[in-house]
């Protein structure tokens, strides 16, 4: 399943952190994070999805305080 998410990201090098720390999570397969049009793009194992996305606003928040998915 792909998705695209709104989301809050400071910097376009806090953009790229997010995006390489999410791509390791398991069940994703493949993330962008742009920072200039504040979208991330999640593309996640469908029976999973849910679990994943969430996981992604964990990590995402570990790596930068500020990171937030809006929807």
């Amino acid at each position: 399943m792909r998705k695209v998410f709104k989301i809050e990201v400071d910097c376009a090098n806090c953009a790229r952190k997010v995006e390489e720390a999410l791509s390791k999570i398991d069940g994703v397969q493949e993330v962008r994070v742009n920072f200039m049009t504040q979208k991330m793009t999640l593309t996640a194992d469908d029976a999973r999805f849910d679990a994943i996305l969430k996981e992604c606003a964990q990590a995402g928040r570990r790596v930068e305080k500020d990171f937030c998915i809006l929807g």
